[in-house]
């Protein structure tokens, strides 16, 4: 076995760009296990926990990994970075093919008017939105790892202006029936979402798109726009949009773990509109989303159907240890089951310490690598790391589809978790209609010894149950 590392300085492409370039490789003859990728602080330690030795290196520098069968499949392998790099780059043809704008305000002098989604570095990303809403513009901010300090001044400027700000951090959004980011495939109806949450507002459209109810706008706020920083400013603009929008029956309001003295106040705020408003705000002693997305069906006069559940095709019952381990691409997933296995646990009187929960999407695992709903090379690592633990009762997992996400997530994920030993639960969301075709993903998940369920929060109790099971304490 042949392994090669070098650094390319001066070298840049995007972490999509390059996660598909990595793909590319690997698939290469006699190439086992490649990865290129930006020198961040995070994707070297990833390069070390998948055998490279990395030199030192800048965050500027590009680094490229093959690990072969010999130095001929290492220049295969290298062939086809170079191949993948310079494919990937698009470039104008000739007179009539423009290169794209360089800056929103360029852009918006073709288009003015338009909603601006800014999908750049977090420290750029400001500057965008700001071009945006100086020329009269409503901004979807996909970016991350933007400063909260600026976040404030964007939606201040905003709100002064009468303009909706989503996000930052704005994973997931559905404007007049349109799906941006990562959204599922629904259809139109009686709903209005605001959502200070991606994958929370994806658990909502998932359950209700199964109970059949549509949704025709999903407004993502961003997860700090509740904090007692932000101060709810977009939430209050994507309320009253969606009061006074005549198709929107009822609005839902979805968020991690808000402020205390913001959540009353948007309560407040929400009581004073025309249209009902239900709060879905995640907590310790709150209703979890599958409680408020039934709540939502009763209010609508809709029946509250029986979540999915998809029982593996062998389960998995190996080892004896007595810790949960979360591994997640979505923090409000991760935040909710928590919660759940945190009170499930203290009310049959047992420790909650050592068990674990991990948000792969959240800041400090993005930087310089896309979204772990896109790559998921860092939460499998971490899935091998787990399940080779001996202390690992049981595993729980969310995936979740829906446009931009990875086009066929069990095909990497369910060898992974063929290899487990403990029970792994698996939160799959998403709907029919979705490009992932959530039926074949379910089985796919589910012959490879996962059980599986639309409900995160019966997910998690039932992660609950397995470990209590293994523990002796079942019935």
């Amino acid at each position: 076995m042949t392994t090669h590392v070098e650094l390319r300085s001066g070298a840049y492409a995007d972490s999509v760009t390059l996660l598909q370039v990595s793909r590319d490789v690997a698939a290469t003859e006699g190439v086992e296990a490649a990865q290129v990728a930006m020198a961040t602080a995070l994707n070297v330690e990833v390069l070390g926990g998948m055998g490279f030795d990395v030199p030192p290196a800048s965050p500027n520098d590009m680094v490229v990994a093959i690990r072969a069968a010999d130095d001929d499949a290492v220049r295969r392998g290298l062939t086809a970075v170079d191949q993948a790099l310079a494919g990937a780059v698009r470039r104008p043809s000739g007179p009539a093919e423009l290169a794209a704008h360089r800056t929103t305000a360029a852009a918006l002098r073709d288009t003015p008017g338009a909603l601006v989604l800014v999908s750049t570095p977090g420290a750029s990303a400001a500057v965008e939105a700001m071009d945006a809403l100086d020329a009269g513009c409503d901004v979807m901010l996909f970016s991350d790892n933007v400063p909260v300090e600026q976040e404030i001044a964007i939606k201040r400027v905003a709100h002064e202006r009468g303009l909706l700000v989503m996000g930052p951090d704005c994973g997931t959004a559905v404007v007049g029936g349109l799906g941006l980011g990562f959204a599922n495939v629904v259809r139109p109806g009686p709903v209005g979402i605001v959502a200070a949450s991606g994958t929370g507002c994806q658990q909502l459209l998932a359950l209700l798109d199964h109970a059949g109810v549509g949704v025709t706008s999903a407004l993502g706020v961003g997860g700090r726009d509740l904090s007692a920083e932000v101060g709810g400013l977009a939430t209050r603009e994507a309320l009253r949009r969606l009061d006074a929008d005549e198709s929107v029956e009822l609005v839902v309001v979805v968020s991690k773990p808000p402020a205390p003295e913001v959540a009353a106040e948007i309560e407040a705020y929400a009581a004073s509109l025309g249209t009902p408003v239900e709060l879905a705000l995640l907590g310790a002693g709150l209703p979890d989303l599958t409680v408020a997305a039934e709540s939502v069906l009763a209010r609508l006069g809709h029946e509250v159907p029986t979540w999915p559940v998809r029982v593996p095709g062998a389960a998995h019952m190996g080892g004896r240890g007595d810790l949960l381990h979360g591994l997640f691409v979505g923090g409000t997933n991760c935040s909710e089951a928590r919660f759940v296995v945190e009170s499930a646990l203290a009310m049959d009187g047992r420790s909650t310490d050592g068990h674990t929960f991990t948000d792969f999407g959240d800041d400090e695992y993005t930087s310089g690598r896309a979204h772990p709903m896109i790559d998921p090379t860092i939460r499998l690592e971490h899935l091998e790391r787990v399940g080779a633990d001996d202390r690992t009762g049981v595993v729980l997992l969310d995936v979740v589809l829906g446009h931009g996400a990875e086009p066929d997530p069990a095909t990497a994920l369910a060898p992974v978790i063929a290899q487990v030993p403990q029970p792994v639960v698996v939160t799959l969301v998403g709907t029919d209609h979705d490009p992932q075709d959530r039926h074949r993903q379910s089985e796919a998940l589910a012959e490879a010894g996962a059980e599986v369920h639309l409900s995160n929060a019966g997910a998690a109790r039932r992660a609950v149950e397995l470990l209590t099971d293994k523990m002796g304490g079942g019935s």
